[in-house]
């Protein structure tokens, strides 16, 4: 008998018997490993891929955060789709003259850095001032490399399964395990292909975040806390009166409480007092 060809079949001339249908298919990698893939070779030598994070802080005036976040927004449409995208985009404000604001955009990484220092000047215009910044890298060469080694083994497994659909030269059992093979391996195929498009977005277009904040930098030395205490006066006065508002109001209804009892006690003794004085004694009769 000769020996099972590479899928593990038996020559035409052995009847057509299969040992198996098909190669053992590998078992399938989680959706939530896509970024942890192991190495499947060693990695090309290419430049770098690295997704860069960029986020700037700026401080304005309270009135003044829409507006410069408008702008900034402004400034990324005028760029279009195919370098800058705005991702979100929200603002808010609280007590008294704070407010807040962020913004995210996605810009192509090629411009990422100069466009930073467009926003930064445009901030400066509106008297707005860069309080903070920075830049993260995170180098996606050895996952981009081992996703693409994946994809392409997977890609010629399934080419071999769907060589074996085409012959049609096996039991139904064979046959129906090896659909389900395929079916398994194009899973695979569109999962690294998703991770992949998702990397090489990340290489293609940094991420950056503007914050926004009102308020002005604090000075320091000796006016600092007078200044900071003079700050809280009214927040001290409000919960004062917020205090003894409670405390009167406790003490007024203590009082009500305390007046009503002592009226029905002297009310019961006065009746009592009453009647025992009304009713004689039966040895008088």
């Amino acid at each position: 008998m000769a020996p099972p060809n590479e899928f593990g079949l038996m020559e035409a001339g052995e009847q057509g018997a299969f040992n198996r249908a098909a190669p053992p298919i590998p078992p399938a990698v989680p959706r939530t490993a896509g970024r942890d893939l192991p190495v499947s070779g060693a990695i090309a030598t290419s430049l770098p891929q690295i997704a860069y994070a960029f986020a700037y802080g700026f401080r304005v005036p309270a009135d003044t955060i829409r507006p410069l976040q408008e702008r900034h927004a402004d400034m990324c449409e005028a760029k279009g789709p195919q370098v800058c995208r705005i991702v979100s985009m929200d603002s808010g404000e609280r007590e008294g003259d704070y407010a807040y604001g962020n913004l995210s955009i996605a810009v192509a990484s090629d411009q990422a850095r100069q466009f930073g220092k467009a926003l930064t000047a445009a901030s400066g215009q509106m008297d707005g001032e860069l309080t903070s910044s920075s830049i993260q890298g995170e180098d996606l060469s050895k996952r981009i490399v081992d996703t693409e080694a994946r994809l392409r083994a997977r890609t010629v497994l399934r080419d071999r399964l769907m060589e074996v659909l085409r012959n049609r030269s096996g039991t139904v059992a064979e046959l129906v395990e090896a659909e389900r093979g395929v079916a398994q391996v194009n899973e695979e195929i569109d999962q690294a292909r998703s991770w992949l498009a998702e990397m090489r977005g990340r290489v293609a277009y940094s991420t950056m975040t503007l914050e926004y904040e009102a308020g002005a930098p604090s000075q320091g030395g000796f006016v600092d806390p007078i200044r900071n205490a003079l700050g809280s006066l009214a927040s001290i006065f409000g919960n004062l009166i917020a205090f003894l508002l409670i405390v009167v109001t406790v003490l007024l209804l203590v009082g009500l409480l305390l007046w009503g009892g002592i009226r029905a006690f002297r009310k019961i003794n006065t009746i009592g007092g009453n009647a025992w004085i009304r009713e004689p004694d039966a040895t008088e009769t």
